[in-house]
């Protein structure tokens, strides 16, 4: 049997968040440089939108910056139209980056008893 463990994502990662209008941009930094390649694999486009497809969002877009072990997120229309026009509690959403920072992870190699 083949079993797979996982790990949220806050355990490898830290995240910061920023908006503007509609569009939520979340950071995620790599807190040790050999599990960067590991979260690209695994945190991709279609991960965060399928984690984000309860906000409905138009589109997600992600964009590797290796040289500081991060990846950017621009994910429009998950902010209810923005500070000005949501009703929504976190119209900023500052805590969106905890719902990414909640993704289920596999065990980066190094730490599941793999080489790396």
């Amino acid at each position: 049997m083949n079993t797979t463990h996982t790990v949220p994502l806050y355990q490898l990662a830290h995240g910061r968040t920023g908006d503007k209008g509609d569009r939520s941009n979340i950071s995620v930094i790599a807190y040790d440089a050999r599990d960067f390649d590991h979260l690209v694999a695994h945190v991709t486009e279609d991960a965060v939108r399928a984690l984000f497809a309860a906000r409905r969002p138009t589109a997600v877009r992600r964009y590797v910056v290796p040289s500081i072990q991060a990846m950017n997120f621009v994910i429009d229309g998950v902010l209810d139209g923005g500070v000005n026009d949501a009703l929504n509690l976190d119209t900023h959403g500052k805590a969106l980056a905890f719902l990414l920072l909640g993704l289920p992870i596999p065990l980066p190699p190094r730490l599941a008893g793999g080489t790396a």
